[in-house]
C-alpha cells in the first residue's frame, strides 16, 4: 500500500513539474531576447505585407500592401509600404445610395506606418498614404453614359489590431482601420464620402544576422 501511495504521489509531482517545464519552455521560446538602442541590427529589419478588405452595403474594396520596416523598440515598429487597391461601387436604381451610377477604381500609392504595442498582443497603427487613382463610371439612367477620370488623394489610416510578434523571427497581425482625412477621392470612402472600414491582415519575416 505504501508503495502504491508513493508511486501515485511521485507521478502527480512529476506531471506537475513536466507541465511547469513545458510552460517555461514556451515562455522562453516566445520571449523577446533582443536588445535595443545600441545601433542598427539586421535582425530587427523585416519584410512582408498586408491583405486588405473593405465592405459595406454597396461598396467593396480589396488591396495588397507590401511593406518593409524596422523594430525600433520592443513596443515600436516603423516602416514604409506600397499600395495596390481595387474598389467597386454598384449602382442603386432606387437612389438611396447613389444616383444609379456604377463606380470602379484602381489605385496605387506609397505610405509609411507606425505600430505601437502598449501590450505584447495589442497594437495601435497610424499609416499616412498618398494614392493615385483611376476611376471608371457608368450612369444607367438614359441616356446611358460612361467615362473615366484620374485623380489623387492623401489618406491617414488609423486603427487598432491584434498581433503575435517576436522580434528577430516573425510576426503576424490583423487590424481594423479607417481613413480620418475628409477627401472625397480617397479609395477608403464611397461615392457619398462615407467611410469604408478596412480590415488588414499581414505577415512579416525578420532578416537573420550575418553568420561569422
Amino acid at each position: 500500500m505504501a508503495v502504491l501511495l508513493f508511486s501515485a504521489g511521485y507521478s502527480a509531482v512529476a506531471q506537475r513539474y513536466y507541465r511547469e517545464g513545458e510552460r517555461e519552455r514556451r515562455q522562453e521560446a516566445n520571449a523577446d531576447d533582443q536588445t535595443y538602442g545600441d545601433g542598427f541590427k539586421k535582425e530587427h529589419l523585416f519584410i512582408g505585407g498586408n491583405l486588405g478588405l473593405g465592405y459595406d452595403s454597396y461598396s467593396f474594396n480589396a488591396g495588397i500592401s507590401p511593406e518593409i520596416g524596422y523594430s525600433l523598440a520592443s513596443w515600436l515598429d516603423l516602416g514604409a509600404l506600397v499600395n495596390l487597391n481595387y474598389t467597386s461601387e454598384r449602382a442603386d436604381p432606387y437612389y438611396n445610395y447613389n444616383n444609379n451610377i456604377r463606380l470602379r477604381s484602381f489605385n496605387y500609392g506609397v505610405g509609411a506606418f507606425a505600430r505601437v504595442y502598449p501590450l505584447s498582443f495589442l497594437f495601435l497603427q497610424v499609416s499616412p498614404e498618398y494614392n493615385w487613382i483611376h476611376y471608371s463610371y457608368k450612369y444607367f439612367d438614359p441616356p446611358v453614359e460612361t467615362g473615366s477620370a484620374n485623380t489623387n488623394a492623401a489618406s491617414l489610416l488609423v486603427g487598432v489590431g491584434y498581433g503575435q510578434r517576436l522580434v528577430g523571427r516573425s510576426s503576424m497581425h490583423i487590424a481594423l482601420m479607417i481613413d480620418l482625412l475628409n477627401s472625397a477621392q480617397s479609395p477608403y470612402r464611397d461615392g457619398n464620402g462615407s467611410l469604408i472600414p478596412v480590415l488588414k491582415a499581414g505577415f512579416d519575416i525578420y532578416f537573420h544576422p550575418k553568420k561569422h
